[in-house]
């Protein structure tokens, strides 16, 4: 029996990974899970998936090449799609995971040779660079936040969908245009026009680039799906979901989920789309 998605990683069902799987079972996505540490069952060759997730899945997990051999020719020859979610266990992450295998060369972006994981104290903000299935509908003038991701660059074929904005904030006393830390003795809510709020763009990053291998889709989103890096973006939207995973729960924002309902959806072609 064929089923839309194979996720590997993000820990267990009860940690991390309920993020993702709920998400999932709440907009009745069939999938199979492959628990980090854990290297797939014999079956995994012989099921046909629509789609491929490795978020946060060491490549310690599995002995050779021949599972990262198989999900390549599923995306290329197959037209499966194949969805890496960043992570201390993602492109290269802490220790080097994925920059120098097979999935490499079908990714859409360029992976560091080094440790690439960023984190800000200070959400960088989620920003759509064009209009797009897996962005569209969605309330982008309210954008959400993240606390960390991975460093890659877009590969020349592939399209940037969303990059990250980090700006410089400064809280600065009416009286006083020196910083003064750590507290101010009242301290009112400024505006952007403001006197004691400092503002500005440091920089951006790319953070979901999507492409084709072959047959299939392939896209990379540079943060996580679950806590801590993901920040605030767990929480987007107004209304809440709930949805019961294993003996847990997640109770999450509704944009969030339709953001990654979105990009699973569209990068298993589960819209219909070639």
């Amino acid at each position: 029996m064929k089923k839309n998605v194979c996720y590997f990683g993000d820990d267990a069902i009860g940690g991390a990974a309920n993020y993702l799987s709920g998400v999932m079972s709440h907009y009745g996505i069939t999938y199979d899970r492959v628990d980090s540490g854990f290297a797939p069952k014999p079956s995994f060759f012989d099921t046909d998936y629509d789609l491929y997730i490795l978020s946060d899945y060491p490549r310690s997990a599995i002995d050779g090449t021949s599972v990262l051999e198989h999900i390549v020719g599923a995306v290329t020859e197959k037209g499966s799609g194949l969805l890496m979610i960043g992570g201390w266990e993602s492109f290269y992450g802490r220790l080097g995971e994925y920059h120098n295998t097979p999935i490499a060369p079908i990714l859409p972006v360029i992976m560091e040779k080094k440790d690439d994981r960023r984190n800000y104290p200070v959400s960088l903000l989620l920003h759509p660079c064009v209009e797009h299935p897996v962005t569209d509908g969605l309330p982008w003038e309210t954008p959400p936040g993240i606390g960390g991701f991975n460093a890659f660059k877009v590969k020349k074929d592939a399209a940037l969908l969303i990059e990250g904005l980090r700006f410089n904030i400064t809280l600065r006393d009416d009286a006083d245009p020196a910083p003064r830390s750590p507290h101010f003795a009242s301290l009112r809510i400024p505006t952007l026009s403001s006197p004691i709020l400092s503002l500005s763009l440091a920089e951006t990053v790319p953070l979901l680039a999507v492409g084709r291998a072959g047959n299939g889709r392939t896209a990379a989103f540079a943060s996580d799906a679950a806590p801590h890096w993901v920040g605030g973006f767990v929480d987007w939207g107004t209304k809440r979901i709930h949805q019961k995973i294993g003996d847990g729960f997640i109770e999450v924002g509704e944009d969030y989920a339709c953001f990654w309902r979105n990009l699973v959806r569209w990068t298993g072609k589960l819209d219909g789309g070639e």
